[in-house]
């Protein structure tokens, strides 16, 4: 990755961050986080991946996002003076769930061996 998509990423997320917690309110009991953004090479597309908890609420929570792409979008292209802005599309962040559930098994199994 070069350094221009770094900050590209860097500054998306920043910006993407600040946007989607003024102009989404989501229901009390879910929290949505976002985690990173993937830039293509020529800067032209972005994937932000959104984790939600409580998880059975993401594919909603994403769906939210996604249907309202295009406000975001404007209110993003407005912010950054940068071109290309890449134009953005919300995943479902899926990494950090796995990451989360496989320190657990590991957690678990240091804590047998003290046992035993």
């Amino acid at each position: 990755m070069s350094k221009r998509t770094e900050r590209v990423n860097s500054l998306v997320q920043k910006e993407l961050a600040q946007i989607i917690a003024k102009e989404i309110e989501f229901p009390i009991d879910i929290l949505a986080t976002l985690t990173r953004i993937e830039t293509s090479f020529d800067l032209a597309n972005a994937k932000v991946y959104i984790a939600v908890l409580p998880p059975e609420k993401a594919k909603w929570a994403v769906g939210v996002l996604n249907k309202m792409v295009y406000t975001l979008q404007k209110t993003l292209n407005k912010r950054l003076r940068i071109r290309p802005i890449p134009k953005i599309m919300f995943v479902e962040e899926k990494q950090t769930f796995e990451a989360a559930k496989i320190e657990g098994l590991l957690r678990e199994i240091k804590e047998d061996e003290i046992i035993d």
